[in-house]
């Protein structure tokens, strides 16, 4: 079973379940659209799994965990034109805590992780749609749970931090999938973990937060150069978050939302990203404080905020007033679960953990804007 140093703290998820009244009593004055509708089950019920956008529509979902239990190496296929999940090829090797891109191509790249002895994983793997199928390609050359995978866009993957099985990482290294190989770049400024990468238009990536050495959640960000192969640091967050979520929004600026902050409380707060500026600025909070919660960007440009807290609540950040609005509310409550855009602009949430019994979910809801 994975550590994670937010768990030394027994309440964190009672922390997590409070919020501010007199924000929320306002907030019900004015709602937007949208509902979640209950959508099949997964073959296995798993949290930590990765979740990527296939090119024909459907969603490859692979690995993950029981909350009590081993890590899988089952994958397994959602298709919107039937509502249905299928079984397909099983990974390589078990993976939970692992990261996962599509290619140019159309294959699905698959790295590190953690497998059921609590080790990090440096083997990678790469699934092609057509045959159903995992197969190995070269392994990293640094074992990484947590790391960031993020696709530049001259083809080649970044994948940068995350932990071995004792240490975290500060290394970064680039995988071509010409040669199927990896090799280091970087290294980042600062170790870290559970940190989030996101590609920005000019083709730079900035990884901010995350959690160093001791658990505690770390402020910094800095940006990777592909041009350079370097790291260099970029403004502070406005707060210290980890477990939060960072959505690249249609002006080329970044939302962070949520996480959780050096008491190990879940927060509300928001900022933004100004990669001109590169400074960080607070922007509207969200009506409940949510970690390891999804944030999945609409074809409207608004921001669909689900899980992460102790109730089903789900809100929609809109750039354009920067404020949170109330939307349909999921029908579990998720914490770990992952939510992916269909091509007909609704959203796939599924498996997670429940946050009242302790349990890991195999159901999946659909959310219609």
């Amino acid at each position: 079973m994975q550590w994670f140093a937010k768990d030394l703290v027994p309440d964190r998820r009672a922390l997590g379940a409070a919020f501010t009244m007199a924000f929320a009593v306002a907030a019900c004055a004015q709602s937007a659209p949208g509902t979640f509708a209950r959508m099949g089950s997964l073959a296995q019920a798993r949290e930590f799994q990765s979740a990527v956008l296939l090119a024909d529509g459907r969603v490859l979902i692979a690995g993950g965990e029981l909350l009590t239990g081993p890590s899988y190496a089952s994958a397994e296929l959602y298709d919107p034109h039937i509502g249905a999940f299928a079984a397909t090829g099983s990974m390589t090797a078990t993976r939970t805590n692992q990261a996962a891109v599509l290619l140019p191509d159309g294959d699905v790249l698959v790295v590190g992780g953690m497998d059921d002895a609590d080790h990090a994983l440096a083997s990678a793997e790469l699934y092609g749609p057509r045959s159903g199928t995992f197969r190995a390609t070269g392994s990293m050359n640094v074992p990484r749970r947590f790391p960031t995978a993020t696709l530049l866009p001259d083809g080649e993957v970044l994948v940068a931090g995350g932990q071995d099985t004792g240490d975290l990482a500060s290394s970064a290294e680039l995988y071509d999938p010409t040669s199927g190989t990896f090799r280091l770049t970087g290294p980042m400024t600062t170790y870290r973990r559970y940190a989030i990468a996101t590609l920005l238009p000019g083709g730079q990536v900035l990884i901010a937060g995350g959690e160093d050495y001791s658990g505690k959640p770390l402020g910094s960000a800095e940006l990777f150069d592909p041009t350079s192969g370097a790291f260099v640091t970029t403004g502070s967050m406005t707060e210290a978050r980890a477990a939060h979520t960072a959505t690249l929004l249609p002006d080329g600026h970044v939302l962070l939302v949520g996480g959780f902050d050096d008491s190990y409380a879940d927060l509300a707060s928001a900022e933004l990203y100004d990669p001109k500026a590169r400074t960080f600025v607070a922007t509207g909070s969200m009506s409940v404080e949510r970690s390891s919660g999804t944030a999945t960007l609409l074809k409207n440009g608004q921001v669909l905020l689900a899980g992460g807290a102790a109730d089903t609540r789900c809100e929609l950040y809109n750039p354009k007033t920067a404020r949170f609005l109330p939307t349909g509310s999921l029908g579990t409550e998720r914490w770990e679960a992952t939510a992916t855009l269909l091509q007909d602009g609704r959203v796939l949430v599924a498996g997670g953990a429940a946050f009242d019994q302790d349990r890991t979910i195999d159901s999946a809801e659909l959310y219609t804007p």
